[in-house]
């Protein structure tokens, strides 16, 4: 375990490799070296410290230590491994399934940050739009329209064409950990999967 005071999470980078590496300490402070480990190697591969080696190790890791990794990681770091194989690994597959692992959460983080910049924290629904969108088709942008919230089998039928991608490792369980966190904390998901009604239509 890693003592190093009340952990304090990163935010961006120092130029020092050396403060970088000490600030992540701080921020594992109280969790497992493993963890402390694992972020080393992607500062370490950001920075293409003998690039090809720490890589490998990166990879090692994920194929010895994926379970520990993916139930202890938050979904930051979690994605931090993901973009790590989509820039780095040689199975083009791999680098595929991270890629997409990292454009869901990166679009979940993007909405979520507009809710907080335009002061729209309360996502409560208007009862009146959701009774609207069973009944008739409302228009977003370029044919799209708005999800039918409460039966919808959009996103089921999404799961079921990702899941073949879950069983690649070692990334395809990282994006299966993911989604499944995504349903459960405070996001879009989560937030229509609460009203969601029709049970042959879930997706979670």
């Amino acid at each position: 375990m890693i003592d190093a005071g009340d952990p304090v999470q990163t935010r961006g980078s120092a130029k020092s490799i050396d403060l970088h590496l000490q600030n992540l300490r701080t921020e594992f402070s109280g969790q497992s070296a493993l963890l402390l480990y694992h972020a080393e190697l992607i500062v370490l591969i950001r920075r293409d410290h003998n690039l090809a080696e720490t890589y490998q190790k990166f990879r090692t890791l994920w194929m010895a230590e994926g379970d520990f990794l993916r139930e202890k990681l938050n979904i930051r770091w979690l994605v931090s491994a993901t973009d790590t194989f989509a820039a780095h690994d040689s199975d083009m597959a791999v680098r595929a399934v991270a890629m997409m692992t990292s454009a869901v959460v990166n679009t979940v983080k993007m909405y979520e940050s507009e809710r907080y910049l335009t002061d729209t924290l309360d996502t409560t629904m208007a009862p009146a739009h959701v009774e609207d969108v069973q009944h008739r088709l409302i228009p977003l942008f370029e044919g799209m329209s708005c999800f039918t919230v409460g039966t919808d089998d959009t996103l089921r039928n999404m799961v079921w064409r990702m899941e073949p991608f879950m069983a690649l490792d070692p990334v395809g369980p990282i994006f299966q950990e993911i989604w499944a966190r995504l349903q459960i904390n405070d996001t879009a998901f989560a937030r229509f999967k609460a009203q969601h009604k029709r049970e042959k239509t879930s997706w979670w």
